[in-house]
Order: structure tokens, then C-alpha cells, then sequence
């Protein structure tokens, strides 16, 4: 992916054009915004040195030992220690389908962005080396002229998406190493992470074996029940209000977990380090699918206890079992390994085991009062 910054075409003895085609489709030449003082400017060459500007200012006095050479070039150089690997992942968000502009604020949506992302590699055990952001986003998220803003604020949408994405980039010391911006219809966010990890360390999906006990980190189903409260705040009298509902104080722990999930990067860092956890998995499509997809990998079943669960508070069984975008961990571990209650201050829960694959049972059962029964998946899935 190229930085973001614009580059001119090779020189053919012809005008070059101001951007390559590919990235700049438009029938005639873009007239500079000619706003008051004050005003940003619309363009895309300033919105990208408005973003290299403040991916520098966020980031500095951070130690980001990893990028050599960052937003400017065709590409960013990133060096990683000796032993090392690469572990990248990519997070598609779309307006409509992962995120609500009516719903939510310019700094959740940034937040999220971000977040979807170091989850990933906190499943993978790996630290953070950087983040490439590729933003689509219809003119009005970028303009500040009064009266001409999605919602009343002194900062446009823009600027506030990138308040909430370098504020988790910087918590987790990832920077903004590159990207790509255009116009588009519809606000859609592509991020791309980049860690690195110890060679024969890495996490994954498929090392649980029969015998091996399930954690999670954290509580489950918070995600879910924000989302629930928050389309009741949406839906109600407004009284004419436009934009993201107002959260009472009361309730910003139950949303907390759907506004601003905290990516488990220590507890994947720590479990890593010390070999501890044989399978993981980073709850994003709620633990009946996500389990089923680590199940899968390793070629086993899985049986949960429902009295185990850690059960948000506000939060039901079924939004806890199928609700989806927690963000926590899911590991496996060997029955004689001493698997701490709290990893960096996060709890950990043992919420049932890991048994060998057979035809005549489910591949995840859910163990309650009435008996075992199969888990069904009924999480996030695209296309379902």
C-alpha cells in the first residue's frame, strides 16, 4: 500500500498530473477550496499533510522502534528484532455494516477502526510495529464551513475519527506508517496492521489438542448489550437532535465495551512469552462462531460450561454466547499449566475444555442445568 502522500507520474515530457490516475478519477481538474480563514481545505493533498502532520505530532516521544521511514515515500521501511517475524492482518470497516454515523462518535468509529486490528494481533501474541489506514469518505466528513457539518462540534468528523484512532494508536505505541484516501459515497475505513513476533511463538488457531482447558479474558457480552442500549438512545425522542446520541454517565460502562474495546495486546504478549496457551483466538464474531473457527483448526470439539461464563454485567447468556465484537481472547491451554486469574491486570476466566472430535456429538456443546446441548453458530457471519 503507498503512504499517504501523493506522487507525481514519471516524467514524459507531458504536464504531469497532480495524482496517478488510479487514485484520483475525476472528469476535470479539482478547484482548491477557497473558504473563509479557518476553513479546511477540501483537497486531498492538504487532508494528507493534515494527517502526516499529526501522525508525527501524536506520535512523538513515543518509542516506535520499528518504523525506519514513515508517511512520505511510496512505502514505509519497518525493521523488526533478530528472531523475529511479520504478522500482518487487515480490518475492513463500512458505514451501514460495522459502524452507524447516527449512532456513533467520530472518536468511537476511529477508536474501533484501530482496535479491530490489534486484536488481531494481540490472538497472535505479537507486538505492534505499525498501521496502514486506507479512508473512503463522502465530502461532508471532511468539510468544517459553518453549517455545512454532519453535527455541531468545533472539529469536522475528520479530524475528530483521527482524535479517537492516534489516541488508541499512540496507548499501544502503533504508527500511522502509511495509507490511502479518496472520495467516496459511503464512509469506509481499511486498516492494516503489521506486528511482530518471536519465530516458533506465535499463537494460533490450531495447537489445541483433547485434554486442553478454555479461557477468556475479560467479561462477554458487553459489546451486544451497548449495542442493544445504543439503538434505544438512537431510536428515542431526540427532540430534533441530529448525530450520535448523548450517552448518560450512567450507562458509559455498559457501552464502554462497544464504543471503545481495549485490544488484549499484553495478555497475547504475556501468553506468548511464557508458552502457556496451545490455541487462541480474538472474540470478534461472538465465541459460539469464534470457537467453532479455532475447533476447526485444531481438528477438535469443545464443551462450555454456562455457569462459568463471565457474563457482563447488563449483558444476557445469549448476548455473551453469540453477541460478537468483544474483542477478549480465546485460548486453550494444557490442564498443567498454571494459568493465572489475572494477566496485566485483565481477569481470566476458565469457561470449559477442549475434547477429542466425534461424529456423534456436536462440535461445541453448551453444559447448563438442563443437560448438554449443541452450541449453534449464531455470531457474525457475512454473507449468512
Amino acid at each position: 500500500m503507498a503512504s499517504l502522500e501523493p506522487r507525481p507520474f514519471r516524467r514524459t515530457g507531458r504536464p504531469e498530473p497532480q495524482y496517478p490516475i488510479l487514485k484520483n478519477m475525476h472528469s476535470g481538474p479539482k478547484q482548491p477550496h477557497a473558504g473563509k480563514a479557518g476553513e479546511l481545505a477540501l483537497g486531498e493533498v492538504a487532508l494528507l499533510k493534515q494527517i502526516r502532520a499529526r501522525a508525527a505530532q501524536l506520535s512523538r516521544g513515543t518509542a516506535h522502534g520499528g518504523l525506519r521511514l514513515g508517511i512520505g515515500d511510496d512505502c514505509a521501511l519497518l525493521r523488526l528484532g533478530a528472531g523475529e517475524v511479520l504478522a500482518m492482518t487487515t480490518d475492513l470497516s463500512i458505514s451501514g455494516r460495522h459502524f452507524r454515523l447516527d449512532w456513533q462518535t467520530p472518536e468511537s468509529i476511529g477508536h474501533r477502526t484501530l482496535a479491530r486490528g490489534l486484536s488481531d494481533l494481540a490472538a497472535m501474541g505479537a507486538r505492534p510495529v505499525a498501521a496502514f489506514l486506507s479512508l473512503g469518505l463522502p465530502k461532508e466528513l471532511v468539510q468544517n464551513a459553518k453549517g455545512r457539518e454532519p453535527w455541531p462540534s468545533k472539529k469536522n468528523w475528520f479530524d475528530r475519527f483521527f482524535n479517537g484512532f492516534f489516541a488508541l494508536a499512540n496507548a499501544f505505541q502503533t504508527p500511522l506508517a502509511g495509507g490511502d484516501l479518496a472520495e467516496s459515497p459511503m464512509a469506509v475505513a481499511d486498516v492494516v496492521l503489521v506486528g511482530a513476533v518471536r519465530r516458533g511463538k506465535a499463537l494460533l488457531r490450531s495447537g489445541a489438542r483433547p485434554g486442553d482447558l478454555l479461557y477468556v479474558t475479560g467479561t462477554l457480552g458487553g459489546a451486544a448489550a451497548g449495542l442493544a442500549r445504543l439503538a434505544e438512545l438512537a431510536g428515542g425522542d431526540r427532540k430534533g437532535r441530529s448525530g450520535p446520541p448523548r450517552i448518560p454517565a450512567k450507562l458509559q460502562s455498559l457501552l464502554a465495551p462497544l464504543l471503545s474495546p481495549q485490544p488484549r495486546i499484553a495478555q497475547g504478549l504475556w501468553l506468548a512469552q511464557r508458552g502457556l496457551a496451545s490455541a487462541a483466538i480474538d472474540l470478534s464474531d461472538g465465541l459460539s462462531t469464534d470457537l467453532a473457527h479455532l475447533c476447526a483448526e485444531s481438528a477438535v470439539a469443545a464443551e462450555v460450561d454456562a455457569a462459568a461464563l463471565p457474563v457482563h454485567p447488563g449483558a444476557t447468556l445469549e448476548q455473551a454466547l453469540h453477541g460478537g465484537e468483544d474483542y477478549e481472547l480465546l485460548f486453550t491451554s494444557s490442564p498443567e499449566a498454571r494459568v493465572p486469574r489475572r494477566i496485566a491486570g485483565v481477569a481470566v476466566t476458565r469457561i470449559g475444555r477442549v475434547v477429542r472430535r466425534r461424529k456423534d456429538r456436536p462440535q461445541v456443546a453448551l453444559v447448563a442445568a438442563q443437560g448438554r446441548q449443541p452450541l449453534a453458530r449464531h455470531g457474525w457471519e457475512h454473507f449468512s
